[in-house]
């Protein structure tokens, strides 16, 4: 057996690699789908990041419940912190979950997929370039996937506007609307003090073609507490007008403001228990 083989079979337990062998994930006859998700890759990389997620950031996730078990979701969290940590606690929570694993899709920043190596190994972990047409067909596909409406601006915003949810695009909400899809609302908090954010180099950010080259503390413990709501339903609004399209998007935003104070608040309670 390689390595990464026993790494699988030593961090994985028996009952959740079977929840993900019959996930509602589909895959060809060799476990790869459409956009270049590997299943054995996702699970060996599952296994190293467990130790991660449950031993250094302690993650605490609320309301797996709410997750559906089976067909196409939106699952719309803040982001923050200078790096996407958020998005890999996110998705092992949702893959690791009891209730019935989902292995969702990421979109990312068009610069990830251009880095030799990295994009391919982004892709067979789920991550997918955060284009319009791509997120619409996997959502046709019943895929879950995980959007970041901030984009850049929530994860460079800097650590004097932690947990300020920045301006949110408008993109997600049009296609739940095209595709009738539900929106999972995510809370997250903890990777605002894993990452903190100082200051920027933007001159060198420029020349490298990069939103920003951050001055900050990567990688600091910080308990990480994932708070999940219920799925909204706004139906086929395909049809409907800007000024409707953002009413729907503050309603959203709002209920994300929400379930960050929740696990702010709960956060609180386990540092001063």
């Amino acid at each position: 057996m390689s390595l990464a083989g026993w790494v699988e079979r030593a961090l994985l337990t028996d009952t959740l690699r079977e929840q993900l062998r019959v996930s509602s994930k589909r895959l060809g006859s060799l476990g790869h789908d459409a956009w270049g998700f590997d299943a054995q890759v996702h699970r060996r990389a599952l296994a190293l990041c467990k130790p991660l997620t449950d031993l250094y950031y302690r993650t605490q996730v609320l309301g797996l419940e709410h997750v559906p078990r089976h067909g196409r979701l939106l699952v719309v969290a803040n982001h923050s912190g200078f790096l996407p940590m958020d998005g890999l606690l996110l998705g092992v929570a949702l893959a690791t979950n009891p209730h019935g694993a989902r292995m969702p899709r990421a979109m990312i920043e068009r610069f990830f997929p251009s880095v030799p190596y990295i994009g391919n190994l982004f892709n067979a972990l789920g991550a997918v370039l955060g284009d319009v047409r791509n997120c619409a067909d996997m959502l046709r596909e019943e895929e879950a996937v995980i959007v970041f409406p901030e984009g850049v601006r929530g994860t460079g915003k800097g650590w004097q506007r932690r947990y300020q949810l920045q301006r949110f695009g408008h993109g997600f909400m049009h296609l739940a609307g095209q595709t009738a899809t539900p929106i999972l609302p995510v809370g997250i908090a903890g990777c605002e003090e894993s990452f903190p954010m100082f200051g920027n180099l933007a001159g060198l950010a420029h020349s490298l073609g990069l939103p920003y080259v951050p001055i900050g503390l990567p990688l600091l413990p910080s308990r990480v507490v994932i708070s999940l709501g219920e799925p909204l339903h706004f139906g086929d609004c395909s049809h409907d007008t800007e000024d409707v399209v953002a009413g729907r998007v503050d309603i959203v935003k709002q209920r994300i403001h929400e379930l960050v104070q929740q696990s702010l608040r709960v956060r609180n309670e386990h540092a001063q228990s």
